[in-house]
Formats: structure tokens, C-alpha cells, sequence
């Protein structure tokens, strides 16, 4: 474990000690009554463990992990003191096991379409788990590490969804958000990448793709345009995102780069395109404006 890895870690797991304090400071000062406020602070503490968890999915990736753990799934004999001497896989999906608890109680909780349905959705997500090990391994499909990445982000939206517009359900608002369409497919394209090139292999560069990961890569240089485009189009909604996608595109051409030069650990520039992600898909959610920096 490198300096830089042990340094990230940290943070991420300053953000998980961040969640679970904005959950004890929501529920305390929420004025709901009795359980209203203990969902409440589960609520904000769940999206935070949730743009957690991708983040640390990303350290897994831009470190060379993935397969840290082999082929076992979902826990290893030894994965706490793994996770302790600061394996990032195994620190990932023992919070995917946080979130998935936290996402049980809230269902018991507070039974709704919303809480029900972000435990289906994780659910979903880590029966994919396994999934994309044997992506990396070469024995499955780039598809199914996309669908991957994309149910995590559908579980982040779920929760942020249901902590900021109450009434409204993730489905219905997906579909009357335009500026979320292009971001998550860019974001399913992006998983698919990172599936196809496989593990520890470089794409290499290229004026004409002739390989599936060249072809694949190009796909995704197609949906960041479609994301700059619909929010450029958009940017009077969304001023902030429209800023963060440009610094997106600017953050894949260094990470395509990475990736060549150090296929199997390109490094932090991983973490960084995918907070990016996490960063322009709060933007829409929550409509950033600059007025609020």
C-alpha cells in the first residue's frame, strides 16, 4: 500500500465518519418526532455512504485491486484485517455492506416505494459484484461491469432523490429530468471501459479504433460530448454541472493517458474523474447555482 493509497483511504474514511455524523446532527435537529428523525438522519447518512462507496470503487480501479481479493465473493476469511492494513477492495465492499444494512433499516423503518425500492437496487448492485470480478478475470461480459457502476449510481440518486424532493419517485423523475439521461449513460459506457480493456491491459492509443476496448472507448468520448452538449443546452437550469462536465472531459483525456501509461495502477486521476461524476450528478439533482459557492 502505497502513501498515496493510505492518504485517500483516509479520506474516504473521514467521509464515512463525515456521514454518519450529519446523520446524528439531521436526526437531532429534524423536526419530525421519534422514528421520523431517526430516518431522517439515516437518509442523509445513507447518500453520503453511497458517493462513498463509488468513490472507493474508484480507488479500487485506479490502484489495481480489482482482484486483491481473487474471485471470492463477497467476504474472504481475513477481510477486516485486510481492510485494517488498508486494502481498498476490501474496505469497499465491507462499506457496500454498511449501505446495504443502513438501506434494511430504513426499509423496516419507513416502509415506501422509495426505501424499497434503493434495497432492491442494492441488492441488484452487489449480486453484480461478483459480476465484475469475473469481468477483470476475462470470463464475463464489459456489460455487466457497466451495469454495475450504473445500479451504484441509481442507489445514490435514489436516497438524494428521496432526501431532497420527498414526494417524488426516482422513476418519474428520471424520466422528467433530461439533463440525467445523458449523464448516466455516459456513466453505463464508462463502467463498460473499464470491463473491456480488462485487467491491467491499456487501450493504446489511436486515430481509428480496432479493438473492442479502442471502439468501446470511443462510445464513451461520444457520450461525454452528449453530456457537455444537453447541459451546455441546459445550462441556465444547471450552471454548476455544465462547469463540472467540462472539467470531466478535461479529467478523461489525463485518465486515458494514465491508463496507457500504467494500465494496471493509472492511478488518483481514477478517483478524480469519478468524483467529477458524483459532483455534476448532485449538481442536477440539487441545482447547484453559483450563487451557493
Amino acid at each position: 500500500m502505497t502513501r498515496t493509497v493510505r492518504v485517500i483511504g483516509l479520506g474516504i474514511a473521514g467521509t464515512v465518519l463525515l456521514a454518519i455524523a450529519l446523520g446524528v446532527w439531521r436526526g437531532a435537529t429534524s423536526p419530525l418526532p421519534g422514528k421520523g428523525a431517526v430516518v431522517d438522519g439515516l437518509m442523509i447518512a445513507e447518500v453520503v455512504f453511497g458517493a462513498a462507496l463509488i468513490l472507493l470503487g474508484s480507488v479500487v480501479e485506479g490502484f489495481g485491486c480489482g482482484l486483491s481479493l481473487g474471485t471470492h465473493w463477497p467476504y474472504t476469511r481475513n477481510i477486516v484485517v485486510l481492510m485494517l492494513q488498508g486494502d481498498p477492495e476490501a474496505a469497499h465492499r465491507l462499506l457496500a455492506t454498511a449501505v446495504g444494512l443502513t438501506a434494511l433499516v430504513l426499509a423496516v423503518l419507513n416502509p415506501s416505494y422509495m426505501t424499497f425500492l434503493g434495497l432492491g437496487l442494492i441488492v441488484a448492485t452487489a449480486l453484480l459484484g461478483i459480476g465484475t470480478l469475473y469481468v477483470l478475470a476475462g470470463r464475463a461480459p464489459a456489460v455487466v461491469h457497466g451495469i454495475h457502476g450504473l445500479l451504484a449510481y441509481l442507489v445514490f440518486l435514489n436516497f438524494l432523490v428521496g432526501l431532497n424532493h420527498p414526494r417524488v419517485h426516482l422513476p418519474p423523475y428520471l424520466n422528467g429530468t433530461i439533463a440525467l439521461h445523458s449523464v448516466l449513460f455516459a456513466i453505463l459506457v464508462g463502467g463498460m471501459v473499464t470491463g473491456q480493456r480488462g485487467f491491467g491491459q491499456p487501450i493504446e492509443p489511436f486515430l481509428y479504433p480496432q479493438r473492442a476496448s479502442q471502439w468501446m472507448f470511443a462510445a464513451h468520448g461520444f457520450a461525454a460530448l452528449l453530456v457537455i452538449g444537453t447541459l451546455g443546452w441546459l445550462s441556465a437550469a444547471y450552471p454548476v454541472a455544465f462547469a463540472l462536465s467540462l472539467v470531466q472531459a478535461t479529467a478523461g483525456f489525463f485518465l486515458f493517458h494514465g491508463v496507457n501509461l500504467r494500465p494496471k495502477s493509472p492511478g488518483t486521476i481514477v478517483a478524480f474523474h469519478q468524483a467529477m461524476a458524483l459532483l455534476i450528478t448532485a449538481a442536477i439533482v440539487l441545482r447547484w447555482h453559483w450563487t451557493i459557492f
